[in-house]
């Protein structure tokens, strides 16, 4: 178990570094590697690795990358040997490579505080923040390396991501471009650890047994995983029980932020201090925001950035770039597929080298003026890039779908005068997985995965339309509108929306085919995008409501955007469960405190779903022509 735990460490660390496992280049034979102690504006030293090109005949911008999860290898000796998709690229063109640990992580002075809050006024030096401590690294950076040409860009992955973010807001006057990738940025509402109100469970619990345990001092060792003691984390999390248990047995009260967590369930000052988004105005570097259509992680992050800094600083350079790609997998990854979906080419390899890297060329060495839309778009469906002047596009028009008798997903309005509905028993003990995998960490690739799974069973509603008679584009947010009942008091309500192929692949009567290994693709259901209300927060996620009992109620909630042509010949599907374990924690049906329930809380309730005139249920998609 400690070579697995060992081995996840090193997996994640290369990951979210950008440092990831593509023995691509020798960064030692054309680098010099220093390490300094760089003070910032309170006193405190944040340890710093900066790699500089060996031919000293020219300058060369900076490029930055912060991030709470290690700077290693440690030691001017030391050197990485092998380097992601990105990083590979800069170490040829010729960059100084710039990597911190932030405050309070690793061989870095201070104290850590997740999220750290952006103070906008800073009225003495004790007055930090993430945005300070960058401005300061850059200063001392611009003060004390040679060989640099005065510029300064910042890119990161995640964590690293809200980190360039950070650094874009009051930016150093040097920092000329930046490039927050899949960014965290409000963790409430969408982003790793609450959706709707829900607790992303594996995600947080896994993380912060990681990552959380305390830090007395500046280490250069790795964090060690947590040892799930087997590889099925359905099994491991629903044996753990309530979510009180995880403290109890594994915690211990020793992760302050878990707690922390459990503490701020729902939408107050705490989280609204700690979301980036009111903060995104007046940029001054371009910027270049990056994400995933499958990312389950910071999707949302993507997204809502974007749309918060084109929102607030008009007149500021920031563009998009949504591939079809998990979680940092244009890094880490050739991109060329997702599960059992060929792109039919490298979506990474296009993205490094016709996307990111011109991108910063440009702002930083006075390269070409890069033939870059304001957002460039892998449609997932029809598999091939497309150039948007605004994202979502302007040209979309409403597509609104209804659940219907028989399982049927239609554009007609129910027409069934008498209210009706589709019913399930919910049972906590047994809850719908997300994913048809055994794994003891979280499986990127779930997204991909064929839904029959989930479809096949008898708490999982399924609406399908007939098989489509052309081509349907959906761009932008999907909305859903439930009418739905509870026989408890809370409920958790799940829609996905599904891309369902042909019967029969490869035949003359099929769109196209499909030319691989593996098992056929007829019948294959594609998740397309789903997400998840936890019930009590249908209204608000600072004041929970309970549900009346077996009274229809209206549930209304938004799924992140997506980009799908459903091809001709293909059917849309919708499934509406309660239970999507163990990527949501289990509700237990009674309107209480979700962290502080009990074993003996949790019971079966039976779910209404109606489909009746005076009690539609529906969802909505944006359609381009």
């Amino acid at each position: 178990m400690v070579g697995r735990s060992t081995l996840l460490w090193v997996a994640v660390f290369l990951f979210t570094t950008a440092l990831a496992a593509q023995p691509t280049y020798d960064v030692q034979a054309h680098y010099t590697k220093r390490e300094h102690l760089i003070p910032v504006r309170d006193g405190v030293k944040l340890f710093t690795a900066v790699y500089a090109p060996k031919d000293t005949s020219k300058t060369y911008p900076i490029l930055l990358t912060r991030s709470p999860y290690s700077s290693a290898p440690y030691g001017e000796d030391r050197f990485p040997t092998s380097v992601g998709n990105q990083r590979a690229r800069y170490f040829r063109d010729g960059y100084i490579i710039v990597v911190q640990d932030v405050r309070g992580r690793y061989m870095s002075e201070g104290e850590f505080e997740n999220v750290r809050p952006y103070r906008p006024e800073k009225r003495s030096p004790q007055e930090i923040d993430e945005s300070s401590d960058t401005y300061d690294t850059v200063e001392w950076l611009l003060k004390n390396l040679r060989q640099h040409n005065g510029r300064v860009g910042i890119s990161g992955i995640s964590y690293p991501g809200f980190y360039t973010w950070m650094g874009t807001i009051g930016a150093h006057p040097a920092v000329k471009a930046t490039s927050p990738q899949a960014p965290v940025s409000q963790w409430m509402s969408g982003d790793d650890f609450y959706h709707n109100g829900a607790f992303m469970l594996p995600h947080a619990f896994n993380f912060y047994s990681w990552v959380g345990w305390p830090r007395p001092v500046p280490k250069s060792e790795p964090d060690r995983c947590f040892d799930h003691g087997t590889p099925d984390e359905y099994d491991f999390f629903l044996r753990m029980g309530a979510l009180r248990n995880a403290n109890e047995l594994y915690l211990h009260d020793s992760v302050a932020f878990w707690n922390t967590l459990f503490s701020n369930g729902q939408w107050n000052d705490f989280w609204a201090g700690r979301s980036i988004l009111p903060h995104l105005k007046n940029i001054r570097p371009a910027v270049l925001v990056v994400g995933g259509w499958f990312d389950t992680e910071n999707l949302y992050g993507a997204l809502h950035s974007y749309a918060s800094a084109e929102r607030q600083s008009t007149g500021s350079d920031v563009r998009l770039v949504m591939g079809p790609w998990y979680h940092g997998q244009w890094n880490n990854e050739s991109g060329d597929s997702l599960g059992r979906i060929q792109w039919n080419a490298s979506t990474s390899a296009f993205y490094t080298d016709s996307i990111e890297s011109p991108f910063f060329a440009h702002h930083l060495k006075d390269g070409p003026v890069p033939d870059l839309p304001e957002a460039f778009v892998f449609n997932t469906g029809e598999k091939a890039w497309h150039r948007m002047s605004t994202w979502p596009p302007s040209t979309t028009r409403e597509h609104r779908m209804y659940l219907n008798e028989g399982a049927r997903l239609t554009t007609t309005t129910p027409d069934k005068a008498k209210r009706t509905y589709d019913e399930y028993v919910s049972d906590p003990a047994r809850p719908v997985p997300y994913t048809n995998e055994i794994t003891d960490w979280y499986n990127p690739a779930f997204m991909l995965e064929d839904q029959r799974f989930a479809s096949r069973r008898p708490d999982v509603l399924v609406y399908r339309t007939e098989p489509l008679a052309e081509d349907v584009t959906i761009a932008g947010p999907i909305t859903v509108d439930l009418t739905v009942s509870t026989s408890g008091t809370d409920c958790d309500w799940i829609v996905k929306v599904i891309d369902v192929y042909p019967d029969r692949m490869g035949d003359a009567s099929a769109p196209f085919s499909y030319q691989g290994s593996g098992p056929s693709l007829g019948g294959y259901q594609m998740l397309i995008r789903g997400d998840v209300q936890r019930g009590k927060f249908r209204n608000s996620l600072s004041k929970p409501e309970p549900f009346a009992p077996n009274t229809p109620t209206t549930v209304h909630f938004t799924l992140q955007d997506a980009f799908h042509t459903f091809r001709k010949g293909h059917r849309v599907m919708v499934q509406v469960q309660s239970t999507w374990f163990p990527m949501i924690d289990r509700n237990p049906g009674v309107f209480l405190d979700i962290y502080r329930a009990t074993d003996a809380d949790f019971s079966p309730t039976t779910q209404r779903v109606y489909r009746s005139p005076d009690a539609p249920s529906s969802i909505m998609f944006h359609r381009l022509p």
